[in-house]
């Protein structure tokens, strides 16, 4: 398995990993309207023997301080092909997304998923930085990583995600 960045030639087998995975066209729909309106930041797909079989994207997110807007990057969606799941292409994915992102410059990621799983690639509950999410979620499950040591610190806010995330 190899962890690359997005080709155009991709795009077919990306919607069907994310509808796959997820059991509705929903977050591929989303993915196809980021990636339209070039707010695709980072998007790196997981691919064996040449067949994708997961996909990760990274796309702007805001947090509003009341002073000023901090730029950072939302990890959404993760998806990988049901018949490929719990063997590590998630966490590669990832991983390997994260170091990109760092490498790209961006100061700070956050995702909103299941708080047994992102903790072990550093992520924390973002309320630790005084940050919360747009969306009603719970505080367990809005989490937040520093890219750039301080990033966050006393810089308390919204997050805002990018309004595809609305509109599909």
């Amino acid at each position: 398995m190899i962890i690359r960045l997005e080709r155009p030639e991709d795009v077919p087998a990306i919607r069907i990993v994310n509808e796959r995975a997820f059991g509705s066209s929903s977050e591929a729909d989303i993915v196809d309207a980021l990636r339209r309106n070039g707010k695709a930041t980072i998007s790196l797909v997981a691919e064996d023997e040449g067949r994708v079989i997961g996909h990760i994207l990274f796309s702007p997110v805001t947090v509003e301080t009341g002073e000023r807007e901090l730029a950072g990057l939302g990890l959404a969606p993760v998806a990988v092909l049901p018949e490929f799941q719990n063997r590590g292409v998630g966490s590669s994915l990832v991983e390997q997304g994260i170091e990109r992102c760092r490498e790209a410059g961006h100061s700070f990621v956050v995702v909103l998923g299941h708080p047994h799983y992102y903790p072990r690639f550093g992520f924390t509950p973002a309320s630790r930085f005084g940050i919360k999410c747009e969306y009603d979620v719970a505080d367990e499950n809005f989490m937040a990583m520093e890219l750039r040591e301080g990033a966050l610190q006393n810089q308390a806010g919204m997050a805002r995600y990018q309004p595809e995330f609305n509109e599909v």
